[in-house]
């Protein structure tokens, strides 16, 4: 189903969910949940964005992580699902998580060539590539040190090796990545999981939205008495 379908309904709720590395665990968390799509959201040809849900007052879009944060801070979409990684970049004022989902598991860390013995704290200038410009700023001011940000939306593990930052802040997960690219960690910024987001607005004024919040809540609660 195409956006332009979609968008002449404003009675709909809008969820938003990430592309990439959360989504495949978030289905089956959504589902229990009761929010699921058509059909046609699993189809790996199709370059739609937006989507029927089961329940007919629903709608899901699929756009990138950050976008997510900031479809919902907007109040464009009312709930959705992104890394606690994206809530911290922007920590928009109008965006709540209320529920950890306990999955999308990995980490925010700083890294650099193996071959790099000097300790950032050496210098007081440091170029970082990243796409955490906020949070990688805030890191290193900690440490006393100015990082000039070089925004990379992929391919960080090069940015060393080929001159165009000393350091780099990325995602990491098992680290093969990074050993492979002959980098290392050197510090960790952030622990991440995936969280349920919604907009504040939209949770005082719209009992559809609290009622998603508990069942994502009880869903939780459920999984981690099972564990």
């Amino acid at each position: 189903m195409s956006l332009d379908t979609l968008q002449h309904n404003p009675g709909q709720l809008t969820f938003a969910v990430p592309k990439g590395r959360i989504l495949d665990e978030a289905l089956p968390v959504m589902a229990r949940a009761g929010v699921e799509p058509e059909a046609a959201f699993h189809d790996p040809k199709s370059r739609a964005l937006a989507f029927a849900c089961l329940r007919p007052d629903m709608r899901i879009i699929r756009v990138r992580a950050f976008d997510v944060a900031t479809f919902v801070a907007h109040g464009a979409a009312q709930v959705g699902i992104v890394g606690s990684d994206v809530i911290e970049e922007f920590d928009y004022a109008d965006l709540y998580a209320p529920v950890d989902l306990g999955i999308g598991l990995c980490r925010l860390s700083v890294a650099r060539l193996a071959s790099d013995t000097e300790e950032a704290g050496s210098a007081s200038h440091l170029r970082v590539a990243t796409k955490y410009p906020s949070l990688t700023r805030r890191h290193f001011e900690a440490a006393g040190v100015q990082a000039e940000c070089v925004k990379l939306n992929g391919a960080m593990e090069l940015a060393p090796s080929l001159g165009l930052a000393r350091q780099i802040v990325d995602l990491v997960s098992t680290g093969t990545t990074l050993r492979e690219n002959g980098l290392v960690e050197t510090a960790t910024i952030l622990e991440i999981s995936a969280r349920l987001i919604v907009n504040r607005t939209a949770l005082k004024t719209d009992r559809r939205v609290a009622a998603l919040v508990d069942a994502f809540r009880r869903d939780g609660e459920e999984r981690s008495a099972a564990a």
